[in-house]
């Protein structure tokens, strides 16, 4: 007892020892705390005996109630399929265009149809299916080969110059062969005065009749597209391969073409309906 050290400050004994003149206070852990921490050790190794615990050379511990948390994941999987089958059943046999009609199916479609395109779509369309250079923005109400159901459901089975034989393909014929230079910045100016204010007024006017005979046939006579052909609307500011006067005559010049491969073969024809309502239902659908 006489070798008993009481810190000053504190009033509270130390434990003996020292370094560099710090001595270290004698705190014992409150026993609440103490007798808390044995018993989870004892807990840790019921739980041990109980579960799979220990890693072997192959495999693991089984655990003497033979638990396994990748049964428990198949299991639930299988409930949610069994849940879903009679949903999957009618969607089967029901037309794309006829499932809007049940709202129960309705929802189902759309909540599948979401998961499906963030797994296999948003690669192009982005997450938000705003799309990108070169990629359409899926929820605007600008089509190229038109947004109803029936003809989203088409564009998504076959895709778009796919190697499908049902694919669905158009090709704009390079006008470098066809048109001098001038005569394709006449053209530009032309298309870009439909939406905005061409750097030179002077074009428009022969552009016009340029595109008249040699556009018109695709783009219709006011520029307004066809669904039947994939041609696009150029009266709308809306574009998929850029919008300034440069890109335009790159477009008219050589143009680019997009492909959407064939989901048919890839996706069910259930997963297929389910994209189709999705699309459809972000807002831009006809």
């Amino acid at each position: 007892m006489a070798d008993k050290h009481i810190d000053e400050l504190s009033g509270v004994e130390t434990t003996g020892h020292e370094w560099d003149g710090i001595r270290e206070l004698n705190n014992p852990m409150p026993r609440w705390w103490v007798w808390t921490f044995y018993a989870t050790i004892v807990w840790s190794i019921g739980y041990a005996i109980a579960y799979p615990a220990w890693p072997l050379i192959e495999g693991a511990t089984k655990g003497v109630l033979g638990y396994s948390s990748r049964q428990e994941l198949a299991e639930s999987v299988k409930a949610a399929a069994e849940s879903q089958k009679v949903f999957v059943e009618k969607m089967a046999t029901t037309p794309v265009a006829e499932i809007p009609k049940d709202p129960d199916l309705l929802q189902f479609a759309v909540n599948g149809g979401d998961a499906t395109f963030k797994v296999n779509c948003i690669t192009c369309h982005g997450s938000g299916a705003m799309g990108r250079a070169d990629y359409p923005n899926l929820n605007d109400d600008d089509w190229l080969w038109g947004g109803t159901l029936d003809q989203i459901y088409q564009t998504i089975q076959y895709g778009i110059r796919s190697e499908h034989p049902d694919t669905r393909a158009s090709e704009m014929p390079a006008f470098k062969d066809m048109l001098e230079p001038a005569q394709v910045r006449q053209v530009s100016a032309y298309v870009v005065s439909l939406t905005d204010t061409p750097s030179d007024a002077s074009l428009v006017e022969p552009g016009k009749q340029l595109f008249a005979d040699n556009c018109a046939s695709c783009h219709g006579e006011k520029a307004e597209g066809n669904l039947e052909l994939g041609a696009p609307n150029l009266a709308d500011a809306i574009w998929l391969k850029g919008s300034t006067e440069d890109a335009i005559t790159r477009q008219i010049s050589q143009p680019r073409h997009g492909v959407m491969p064939a989901w048919t073969g890839r996706l069910s024809d259930v997963a297929i309906k389910q994209l189709a309502v999705y699309v459809h239902s972000l807002g831009g659908g006809q």
